[in-house]
This record gives structure tokens, sequence and C-alpha cells, in this order.
């Protein structure tokens, strides 16, 4: 494993982190077993920084139960993050802490996040609410030890934030389709040249960059594995995470993992993550690989699930990403995986687009700023045309 010094800190980092938010499961809920192989696993590999987040289901409890049952909690950094919508005043930060404090079965915090802070008025807000005396007091008792916030939002806003209050580090969306999209490099720049950790998260475009390349892309990639890196012409996330650790300003990159076999790739990629290791051809197939993935790629969906759950059932992720399919893999295997995630069969309701109202919760809560309702409509029009909707009447009819 390769490490990066966390430059306020000082703490040894590992270049690769485990992100928590989509764990394995198994019949809908969380594989416990599989996860704490994991986990466990990851750290005796050397991976060191784990990240969680309130509202990530119960991945907080899931997480400390697993590191306290092994004594692990020692032999990690945890990052977890605060819910400023919760906070409508300043004893609501504290109720918040302890609860994960509780949950991640420690007292105090390595990395701690104001959760998807997209822009100043926000910090401003919370300040009025006393924030800044709540993180000083908590620095000073050392329950938390490192204070920065996670983005989703315009560079200018990014910008702004890094400005307004004396941060410890960062984390921000970033991979080689989103270069210059949110904070993007111009903002990983400005916060290197501040001396901040910059911690990335989405490296793989929620797995798009790892399983949903067209397989154009995927040849490209092939066609420029120099031998470098023996997994990167066979595994186009191998190439992702390639990408960022190249880049010197990157700290850590967060990955989802939730097999032994994706572990056990991008625990071999880290091996050899240096700032520089690209060479130039390698470098050189990332903007034709762009170029062929925006062809497909029409809804920027990461499948965080944020929007989630709809009031009236809509699969929203499952829609957009069948809708996706049916561009760069064909559209019958588009159509496919539409009729499976939308529960088009159900013998009394299905959920697809056509169910949406239009109350616009969910566009609230879409850290990537997409228009739900507007794309949604676009969707239905392509993935249901009349005589798809007479194929679903009809099953229904007959399973009733």
């Amino acid at each position: 494993m390769q490490y990066r010094i966390d430059s306020k800190s000082g703490n040894k980092l590992s270049v690769l982190g485990f992100g928590c938010m989509r764990l394995p499961t198994r019949l809908a809920q969380v594989d416990l077993e599989k996860t704490e192989k994991l986990f466990l696993s990851a750290i005796e590999n050397g991976v060191n920084y784990f990240d969680t987040a309130y509202i990530y289901g119960n991945s907080e409890t899931i997480l400390g139960d697993i590191l306290n049952k092994n004594n692990a909690r020692g032999k990690v950094f945890l990052a977890t993050k605060l819910p400023y919508q919760k906070c409508k005043c300043y004893e609501d930060f504290e109720k918040l802490f302890n609860t994960q404090l509780k949950r991640l079965k420690t007292d105090y915090i390595d990395y701690y996040l104001i959760h998807n802070l997209s822009e100043v008025a926000i910090w401003r807000a919370l300040c009025d609410l006393g924030i800044e005396k709540w993180i000083a007091e908590k620095k000073a008792r050392g329950q938390i030890r490192q204070i920065g916030f996670s983005f989703h939002g315009a560079q200018t806003g990014f910008l702004s934030l890094l400005d307004a209050y004396a941060w410890d580090f960062c984390q921000i969306q970033y991979n080689y389709m989103d270069e210059n999209y949110q904070a993007g490099r111009a903002g990983l720049k400005a916060a290197h040249a501040r001396n901040l950790p910059v911690i990335i998260m989405e490296p793989l475009l929620g797995g798009k960059l790892a399983t949903g390349l067209p397989a154009k892309a995927v040849k490209l990639f092939k066609e420029a594995d120099s031998g470098a890196a023996p997994a990167a012409g066979a595994r186009p996330a191998s190439w992702a995470l390639r990408w960022l650790w190249n880049q010197p300003e990157v700290t850590v990159v967060l990955s989802g993992m939730n097999s032994a076999e994706q572990l056990s790739e991008n625990i071999k990629t880290a091996e050899t993550a240096k700032p520089g290791m690209l060479s130039e051809k390698e470098a050189a197939v990332f903007a034709p690989v762009v170029a062929v993935f925006r062809e497909s790629y029409k809804i920027p969906c990461t499948g965080c699930n944020y929007c989630m759950p709809c009031p009236r059932g809509v699969n929203i992720p499952g829609c957009f990403a069948s809708y996706n399919v049916s561009f760069s893999v064909g559209y019958v295997s588009g159509l496919m995986q539409y009729l499976t995630s939308t529960g088009a069969n159900h013998p009394e309701k299905g959920y697809s687009g056509r169910n949406c109202v239009k109350c616009g919760a969910c566009e609230k809560k879409c850290p990537q700023h997409i228009e739900i309702i507007k794309n949604l409509d676009i969707v239905t029009k392509r993935m249901e045309p009349f005589w798809v909707r007479a194929a679903i009447f009809l099953v229904s009819r007959f399973m009733r």
C-alpha cells in the first residue's frame, strides 16, 4: 500500500480509502459477514481510511460494530459526516454527534465533515447557529481531530468555501469524466495550494467507469496499455484510479468496494500509486475514452440514492441507469434492466417514471443537481413506448 501525508496533521493516509456508502448486500440487506471480511482484509492490506456518514443507512453502526469486535479502531482513521440539514439549533450539533459516536463505538472522530456543504450562504447560516464555537470545543476536547467538508456544487462556491473557514481537509467528487465538473481540477489545485489534503469520492462515477463503459472505450484502454500496470489493460477501474493517483494533489481516493475481487484489484493498483505514474501514451487515451463515454452517458446519475425514497415509489436511479445502458450496451439490454428495476411486471402497479407526480422532493436532494422530473419524462418516452406499455398491461393482467 502506498501512503500520502496529510499536510495538516501529519497523518499517514493510505491512498486507497474504503467508502462505506455502498456496502455488499444480500436479499436487500447489508451482508454483515461479507462486509466484515472485506473491512478486515482491507485493513490487513494497509487501508487505513474509512469513510461513512450519518445518512448512509446503518453504515455507521455496522462499521463501528466490526471495528469494535475486532479491536481495530486504533488501526484506522474514521471519517463521518454531519447532516447539517437536521441542525435547527446549537444543541442539534451535539445531539447528532453523540449519536454518531455511539453508532461508531468510539469517543472521537479522526476526520469529521460537514456533509454536502455547497455554498458559503449555508456555512454562514450554520455559523449563526454557533457551529464554529461547537467545532472549537470538540477539537479542544480531542473529540474531533480534523474538520472538513464534502462538496457537491458549483466551482465558484467551492473556491469561496475554501476561504470561509480554517479547514483541515476537504472532499470532492472527481474523476476523469468530471475533470471540470463541480470543484473540478481547478478546485483540487486551489485546495492543494492552501495546504489542504483532498479526499476523492466517486472516482468511478458510481461504478460507471468500472463496469459501465462502452466496448469501444474498453478497447481504447486495452490498446493503450503499455504493460506498466498489468491490470490496467483488462480493467477500466484501474485506469480511473491511476488517473487520480497520477496527480500529486490527490491525497486519498475512496472506493465503495463490495467484493473481494474489487478489493484485491484496487489494492494491487494502489501498490504502484505514485504521482507521474502514467506514461505519455497512457495519459493521452483518456480524451478519446471520455468522448466515447459521453455519447452513451446521457444522464449523469451516480446511483448514490440521495433522491430516494420517492413518495410514489419511483426507482429513480434504476430508471436512469437502464436508460444509459440502452445507449451504451443496447436497447434490449437497457429495456430488460428497466423492466426489472422498475417492477413493471408487478401484478398491481409498477414503479416506473410514469408514477412521478412532479413533487420535486428528489431534485432538492440530488448532489448532481440533475433535473430529475424532466429526465424521467425523457426516460419513460424511450423505455415505455406504446408496445412496451401494452406488453406490461397484458403481463400484469395475467399475473393477477
